[in-house]
C-alpha cells in the first residue's frame, strides 16, 4: 500500500490541533508519564520548528540556533510552527538527505518519522484531555507501516516503554499504540 506523506502530514497536524483545541488544564497527566500536557505540546511544537532549517540542509548545530523560545499561548505556537514545518516539507525534495541526531536520512524517512511522532501524541493529547480518541484510520495504517516492521529497534531505544501486548484481532489503532507502550483500554 503506498502513501501520500506529505497529506498524511497535514492530516496528523489536525489531529493534534483538534485535541490541542480541547486543552483546559496545561498541567494534566498523559500517558507520557514524565510529561504533563504542557510538556506534551511543547515537545511536540519543538519538533515542528527543528523542520525549516534541517529540510533546509542546515546542520543540527545551526538549526538548534534557529529554535526560539516558544511563547505562553501554546495554540498560537502549534499554527506557526505547524504551519511553517508544512511548507518546508512542500518544498523540500523528497530524497533530499537530512542530517539528524541518529544518521543522515532522506526527506522522505524523516517525514515518515514526523507523522509517526505526531500522530502518537495525538492520542496522548486526546486522552490527557478526554476529548475522541480515535485517529483517522488512514493515519494508523500508514504509521503501522513504519513502527511494526520497528518494534524490537523501538523496544530497545528506551523512547517508548515496554510494548503492551494484545491479541492479534485487536483493532489496529490499539496494536500501534501497543507498539509504543501505550494501552487504550485503560481510563
Amino acid at each position: 500500500m503506498t502513501f501520500d506523506w506529505l497529506e498524511l502530514q497535514k492530516q496528523a497536524h489536525r489531529e493534534f490541533a483538534a485535541r490541542l483545541s480541547a486543552v483546559t488544564d496545561w498541567g494534566a497527566p498523559t500517558p507520557d508519564t514524565e510529561w504533563n500536557t504542557s510538556d506534551l505540546v511543547r515537545h511536540v511544537i519543538i519538533e515542528q520548528q527543528w523542520i525549516p532549517p534541517l529540510l533546509a540542509g542546515e546542520s543540527l548545530a545551526t538549526s538548534r540556533l534557529r529554535l526560539a523560545p516558544l511563547g505562553d499561548d501554546l495554540a498560537a505556537e502549534w499554527t506557526r510552527y505547524s504551519e511553517a514545518a508544512t511548507r518546508a516539507w512542500q518544498a523540500a525534495s523528497p530524497t533530499a538527505p537530512v542530517q539528524l541526531s541518529y544518521d543522515t536520512v532522506t526527506v522522505t524517512e524523516y517525514l515518515r518519522e514526523q507523522v509517526s511522532d505526531v500522530t502518537i501524541h495525538s492520542w496522548d493529547l486526546a486522552r490527557a484531555t478526554g476529548s475522541d480518541e480515535a485517529l483517522d484510520h488512514r493515519l494508523v495504517e500508514a504509521v503501522w507501516t513504519v513502527f511494526e516492521p520497528q518494534k524490537a529497534t523501538l523496544q530497545a531505544s528506551g523512547l517508548f516503554a515496554s510494548p503492551v501486548p494484545l491479541p492479534d484481532d485487536a483493532p489496529l489503532q490499539s496494536r500501534l499504540l501497543a507498539l509504543t507502550g501505550r494501552d487504550d483500554r485503560l481510563d
